[in-house]
């Protein structure tokens, strides 16, 4: 990929230039820190070794340098290098490389109080976001925004063959249905390094693209999930939706001017998981109206309530921005927030109840500290929970928390399957997970065998069809193809897909379909599967 955006590239064919490049790169190679190497490390040595004009070597700059020293056989590859060489390597250590890129501003449904609205962001995003600065430099065009997104990636060491691409910007389902096609399309020329006509044929190209499609989220209110939207989202490529709920208690949904009701929540939850998706919810504590006593037991909602039980969650704390409703009930004192410790205990016994099947992906807007008016500004507030929790003796079960990610399993014959079961009000869940012998997590499959009525499955291909939801082998990201003693291409999922086939059989369904993005479609084709009109299926 041609890059762009970064720090300007190092030309190793000025020998004084080369010498301090090599002396640099030995200088790390040599640190006798192992798998702890730390930024406080390379600091410190780049302060040893300052370039000739004074300045200091940024990380993309020496990682480009080293491939080009190994490239003309100067130095040879050193794998443990490049590890300590790539920025955040917790951004691909679950196994795919995510790529954010935003959707234009554009009226929302909702009047929700507490959401901030501004003229150059997306409503309920704010100008001073991340995402949202990466996007307004890219003005908003998706092209542009994954081709720097995947480039800034790729400059500090990460794979991005295997990419997941999130959609963000509000309610993806009330954007008109050009643009939303648009987007896609032009997002997948990215991933593609190719132009297409139309949106089918850019999807089509992606099974053998350079950067592949492994997953693709959007976002969305629970009132505009449709029989209808389910196979509009599948023909877009769609295989994971968030869901903004934020309460699950309609006294609280009213106060807060939400716009929709519990029952839209479990309608549209139904409906999502019938089709095969996988499923992401917002929760809000501390919405007006709340305590943290009413809190706590509209989290324990979650999973006694049948018609919930999402595989994915957000949390994200009420933000008292200015300029929303919820300001102006702030000055009038008829609402105040949670102090941080008070929230902090609350996630604490919030987290202890979640079940192994669901991953936590955040505990924290990332929302710049100068917008928060009033309540809990830390950034860090995972981490901080995290700690108290271990203080406490308490263990968080959920996916994120017991995930691999830097660890590495090389003794494959230790991993063992354990099989978590649940009903919900649709479908009989099975969690079949592949567990070291610390209890970590490898990889997991999400089989879903529908009990619903044919007429209540949203799309007729698969009313006959066992679900696979989800499969995921963990560890630091793999190039395709590659194996390098991580727990990717190793064959674990096609054992995975194996007992899930066997499980479905004996269930008396007669094939298995799954959901599947554009850039996994080979891969299931190499396992038995034929291409369906939006599913690929395997007879059993």
């Amino acid at each position: 990929m041609v890059k762009g955006g970064v720090p300007q590239t190092i030309d190793i064919t000025q020998p004084e230039e080369r010498a301090l490049l090599v002396q640099v790169l030995r200088a790390i190679q040599e640190t006798e820190t192992g798998a702890t190497f730390t930024s406080r490390d390379l600091t410190m040595i780049l302060r040893q070794h300052p370039r000739l004009n004074g300045d200091f070597y940024a990380k993309s700059q020496l990682l480009g340098a080293y491939r080009d020293l190994v490239q003309a056989g100067i130095m040879a590859k050193d794998v443990q290098l490049e590890q300590r060489l790539r920025g955040r390597p917790v951004r691909t250590i679950s196994g795919v490389a995510p790529v954010a890129i935003l959707t234009e501003p554009y009226p929302c449904p909702g009047t929700c109080i507490f959401c901030p609205e501004q003229s150059e962001a997306p409503k309920s995003y704010l100008d001073g976001e991340p995402g949202v600065l990466r996007a307004i430099q890219n003005k908003y065009d998706p092209y542009a925004q994954t081709y720097a997104r995947m480039t800034a990636l790729e400059d500090i060491g990460h794979p991005v063959d295997k990419v997941e691409l999130l959609i963000l910007g509000g309610t993806w389902s009330f954007y008109p249905e050009d643009y939303r096609t648009w987007f896609l399309r032009r997002a997948f020329d990215a991933m593609n390094e190719a132009e297409s006509a139309t949106l089918a044929d850019a999807l089509h190209r992606n099974e053998t693209a350079p950067h592949r499609n492994v997953g693709l989220v959007v976002e969305t209110r629970p009132d505009w999930i449709t029989a209808q939207e389910i196979s509009a989202l599948r023909q877009q490529g769609v295989t994971k939706v968030q869901i903004g709920a934020q309460s699950f208690d309609n006294a609280i949904l009213s106060l807060n001017r939400r716009g929709h009701t519990l029952d839209d929540i479990r309608r549209a939850m139904r409906l999502l998981r019938l089709g095969g998706f996988k499923i992401v919810v917002h929760w809000m504590p501390n919405l007006y109206g709340a305590t943290p006593e009413s809190d706590l037991a509209d989290f324990r909602r979650l999973w006694d309530d049948p018609a919930l039980q999402p595989d994915e969650m957000k949390i994200y704390p009420t933000a008292l921005l200015e300029g929303t409703d919820l300001y102006a009930l702030w000055k009038q004192e008829k609402y105040v927030p949670y102090g941080e410790e008070m929230l902090i205990n609350l996630l604490v016994q919030c987290k202890s109840l979640i079940p192994p099947y669901c991953r936590v992906n955040r505990l924290m807007r990332d929302i710049p500290a100068h917008y928060i008016v009033a309540g809990t500004t830390k950034s860090n507030l995972r981490q901080i929970v995290q700690q108290r929790m271990e203080k406490q003796g308490i263990v968080c079960q959920c996916i994120r928390c017991r995930e691999v990610r830097g660890k590495v399993t090389p003794d494959f014959d230790h991993l063992y399957l354990d099989v978590i079961s649940y009903t919900t009000d649709a479908t009989r869940e099975h969690f079949l997970q592949m567990l070291a012998p610390t209890g970590h997590l490898a990889g997991f499959l999400r089989l879903s065998l529908p009990a619903a009525p044919r007429d209540e499955i949203p799309i007729p291909e698969i009313h006959e069809a066992a679900m696979i939801r989800e499969l995921h082998i963990y560890g630091p990201a793999q190039a395709l193809g590659k194996r390098s003693g991580g727990l990717q291409h190793q064959g674990l999922g096609t054992e995975l897909l194996e007992v899930a086939a066997n499980m479905a059989r004996a269930a008396g369904y007669p094939s298995l379909a799954v959901i599947a993005a554009a850039g996994t479609r080979h891969y299931y084709r190499e396992r038995g599967f034929t291409e369906g009109e939006l599913y690929p299926q395997r007879i059993l």
